[in-house]
């Protein structure tokens, strides 16, 4: 029976029924769908001020990538500030006094000069009234290999606590 009906111009009749009503269902939701892309083109419009807001939405967009490859870029040049300056001078000490009894003021200094890491030179300014001298120390983790005064010591100590 479902053989014969299969076979029958009845099914072919049923077959184009169903293919109209679905082609009809298929342009209702076309139109349906247009009018809904309609009002929200219209409602996107009326909240952007007569701007259309999805367009603002991506210049913004546009704008935060921006931004963030900015800030990106700022962010790998202050980390780089920060190692450059982990170099500079930070900590300084003096002790200025006299070298010899026969002298007035205290004219001769030691004076330390040291960056972040402790590193850096200890400069000893010896003053007399028939001449200057300067000698100067290289300091590393705090230390010398030379042999210091004890107002360079004060010194190098000076800086070491700041």
């Amino acid at each position: 029976m479902i053989e014969d009906f299969l076979n029958s111009q009845n099914f072919l009749l049923v077959i184009a029924g169903v293919n109209v009503l679905l082609l009809i269902l298929y342009i209702c939701n076309l139109l349906k769908l247009r009018k809904i892309n309609k009002n929200y083109r219209i409602f996107m419009k009326k909240l952007g001020n007569g701007n259309n807001i999805e367009e603002m939405l991506r210049k913004y967009i546009n704008k935060v990538e921006e931004v963030e490859e900015k800030n990106e870029d700022i962010i790998k040049y202050c980390k780089k500030l920060d190692n450059d300056i982990s170099l500079c001078i930070k900590k300084i000490g003096m002790v200025r006094y006299s070298a010899f009894k026969d002298t007035g003021s205290d004219l001769s200094f030691a004076l330390a000069m040291l960056n972040e890491n402790n590193d850096g030179v200890l400069l000893n300014g010896i003053y007399s009234r028939e001449m200057s001298n300067i000698y100067a120390k290289q300091i590393i983790s705090g230390k010398t290999n030379n042999k210091l005064s004890e107002e360079e010591k004060e010194a190098l100590e000076i800086a070491l606590n700041k």
